[in-house]
């Protein structure tokens, strides 16, 4: 197969965790002909999709420093219908930018281009506002631009998470509780003077114990999640913000909430999905660039990378 993975500059992978890289490894382990794009690099000409795609070697990284793991060979402007696979695996965050991209892939996918997960998938399914198509998973949440709403929730439930919609890596959140001196100055900064949405939920305290990344790979769900456990005196557990990721089985409810949401992604065209859930709460749908594959590899030798490669052929085949 000829797979074009669409991401961020190679040279800034860590090796060590990243999620894309592991991809790679094993696709190119497989025999695959690997290609790479930035998202910037996409086009439209008279609405014929293409990329400047760099077909590289895989080489693989002598340690966790090395970044010449890669060499590339001659650039050539492709059509996206000519790749057996797109795997669009540009990080958050979701911006204008973003957006355009999404666009450009699913006019892409109506000449024929087979793109994992979908643009159309990726623009529907705001991570933090997916939660609400599954109310039944959720602790209470609000979403609002209004900062007195933010308030009155807080009066409520005493003890509130609040976030940016567009934020990733644990960036912009804050807990708030009715005795914080600073209600005033966190709502204004995040929301802007009222200018921003942002959604705020009740505080779920098994935080303690981690945020779990589950993850749903071709509508089936990996065995074991990533607990992603703050640091002490930190709310957030994402392991961009030093929460520290353990790998566990999955719990009943983990498994229920999973196995509930599995078809209804893989309807929308979402080959890969990381959901996040705290206690017994789902509180993300992750579909732009799930992460967690080599923790959870590493730790329970079981093979993350080649689920999801697995995945992606049967996916190509029958795309």
């Amino acid at each position: 197969m000829k797979i074009l993975f669409i991401a961020d500059p190679l040279a800034g992978f860590k090796t060590y965790k990243d999620t894309t890289y592991s991809m790679m490894r094993e696709a190119a382990g497989r025999g695959h002909q690997l290609f790479h794009s930035l998202s910037g690099e996409l086009s439209a000409d008279n609405q014929y999709v293409s990329a400047k795609a760099a077909p590289f070697e895989f080489l693989g990284a002598k340690d966790d420093n090395d970044h010449a793991w890669f060499r590339f060979g001659e650039t050539v402007q492709t059509g996206l219908e000519q790749f057996d696979a797109v795997v669009m695996r540009t990080d958050p965050p979701f911006d204008m930018q973003y957006l355009y991209a999404t666009q450009l892939l699913t006019l892409a996918e109506q000449q024929g281009a087979k793109v994992f997960n979908s643009g159309q998938a990726m623009r529907d399914f705001n991570e933090k506002l997916a939660i609400l198509n599954f109310s039944r998973f959720i602790s209470p949440t609000t979403v609002t631009t209004r900062a007195d709403d933010v308030r009155a929730f807080l009066r409520e439930h005493g003890d509130i998470i609040v976030k940016p919609l567009d934020g990733m890596g644990g960036m912009g959140i804050f807990r708030l509780t009715e005795r914080d001196p600073n209600i005033g100055s966190i709502l204004e900064t995040l929301m802007q003077l009222d200018s921003r949405t942002v959604m705020a939920q009740r505080y779920i305290p098994e935080i303690v114990h981690g945020d779990k990344r589950v993850l749903v790979i071709g509508g089936e769900v990996v065995p074991y999640a990533l607990a992603r456990i703050p640091q002490n005196g930190e709310t957030r557990g994402n392991l961009a913000a030093g929460g520290r990721g353990v790998a566990q089985e999955l719990s009943a409810r983990d498994r229920e909430i999973a196995e509930t949401l599995a078809p209804e992604l893989m309807r929308r065209g979402i080959l890969l999905a990381g959901l996040d859930i705290i206690g017994d709460c789902l509180t993300e749908v992750n579909v732009t660039s799930p992460t967690g594959f080599q923790e959870i590899t590493k730790q329970k030798n079981w093979n993350v990378p080649a689920r999801f490669i697995d995945a992606l052929e049967q996916a190509a085949q029958a795309g």
